[in-house]
């Protein structure tokens, strides 16, 4: 079962860090099998009251990938540096096994 992390970037707090982060995360990200789905882009709120600012969403193949990539050594740095770098929200949802019918 796939399952996704939801970051919603709120505000740029160190527009440098940001951009080391942003150059080292993808290997990292790739080996536990994370692919990015969304960075950024516009959104269009539909309903609510919700007004994400710029959302990155990023598949793993499993909850247990995704956990550990937040978790891991080789993440640990970077999520310091993007915790530094960015004031944000995140989420990690757990996908379905299927489309329902």
């Amino acid at each position: 079962m796939s399952a996704f992390y939801i970051f919603d970037n709120r505000e740029i707090r160190d527009p440098a860090a940001l951009e080391a982060y942003k150059a080292a995360v993808a290997p990292i990200t790739g080996a536990y099998g994370g692919r990015y789905r969304a960075l950024g882009g516009d959104i269009d709120r539909t309903e609510g009251e919700w007004s994400p600012n710029y959302l990155v969403i990023i598949e793993f193949p499993t909850l247990e990938k995704a956990k550990a990539w937040y978790a891991s050594p080789e993440y640990a740095p970077l999520k310091a540096l993007r915790l530094k770098a960015v004031r944000c929200d995140a989420v990690l949802v757990a996908g379905l096994d299927s489309q329902p019918t």
